[in-house]
């Protein structure tokens, strides 16, 4: 069957449906399909064990979300297709993320507290400092590239995870992409739960803040924004720390990718330079702040 067949016999349109593809995703298909109802999400994605990626938890993630107020609706799903509300919201990029540091402190800090009460099943865990150790072994088993390389990532894994202030556990979104945060002029809403999981809300804060780049002066804000007070000393340092693990973390992340996944259009290596770059450039920020974390 081709796509378009798999979509069309999905049984939960109402009437005649017209398909298009939806840009975007790094390892994902995502189809936008109009039927008589209205318009809706068509998601494709399978299991990527080497990714700690399964979709029933996305299932049950993105139902949660929803029943707390921060996702679409789930229309339909079924083992490796995902039908959700298409909201027709415009998809940040890194700027609208710095222009609207208050308003995604906000959602952040609503998500962290809400969600808890709305997950279900076997907790997930989302700590990127086991990620990373276990990405290496998985880039180790598979031969990568970029295998000379990992001693140092792991090195500095250990540094940076030591410089992480105790805070308490939430629950995480794990992936924030300025693109999986929409709005639809009222107000802003999150999507694609495929790494969400409890977490330290240090990683969805440094995460933010790498993938839209803030500067040092916008992290401030958004962590004051955050917490609703001025963040300390530690906490600066754990946020830039954590910034430099999320790159690190997404550098990884590709490298995996490089050898497992076969996305069209998508150029992994490339992705992982990038990746590899602004990793470069935060952790100069960060060492030149902060030096180096004693063992």
């Amino acid at each position: 069957m081709t796509v378009e067949d798999r979509i069309r016999a999905l049984p939960c349109w109402t009437g005649m449906i017209e398909i298009a593809p939806l840009p975007g995703g790094l390892s994902n298909a995502n189809y936008v399909v109009k039927d008589a109802a209205g318009r809706h999400v068509v998601r494709f994605g399978q299991d990527y064990a080497f990714h700690h990626v399964f979709r029933k938890r996305e299932v049950m993630t993105a139902r949660a979300a929803h029943a707390a107020g921060f996702a679409p609706a789930v229309r339909y799903d079924e083992p490796g297709i995902l039908v959700t509300e298409f909201l027709g919201a415009k998809a940040y990029v890194a700027e609208d993320v710095r222009a609207n540091i208050g308003r995604v402190a906000a959602l952040m800090r609503g998500f962290h507290r809400e969600m808890p009460n709305h997950v279900s099943g076997a907790g997930f865990m989302f700590w990127v400092f086991h990620v990373i150790r276990d990405y290496a072994r998985t880039l180790e088993e598979g031969g990568s590239r970029k295998l000379s390389d990992l001693p140092r990532f792991l090195t500095l894994a250990d540094e940076l995870e030591r410089a992480q202030k105790l805070l308490p556990i939430v629950f995480g979104h794990n992936d924030l992409l300025p693109a999986n945060i929409l709005d639809d002029g009222n107000r802003l809403w999150l999507i694609d739960f495929e790494y969400a999981g409890f977490n330290t809300a240090m990683f969805d804060l440094a995460g933010a803040a790498s993938n839209a780049g803030l500067s040092d002066e916008e992290s401030f804000a958004f962590l004051t924004a955050y917490f609703m007070m001025e963040p300390d000393k530690a906490i600066r340092r754990s946020h830039a720390a954590m910034q430099c693990a999320s790159l690190l973390r997404e550098a990884m992340w590709s490298m995996v990718s490089e050898l497992y996944l076969d996305a069209p259009g998508i150029d992994y290596v490339a992705y992982t330079d990038e990746n590899l770059t602004r990793l470069d450039a935060a952790l100069e920020n960060y060492r030149t702040k902060y030096g180096m974390q004693a063992s």
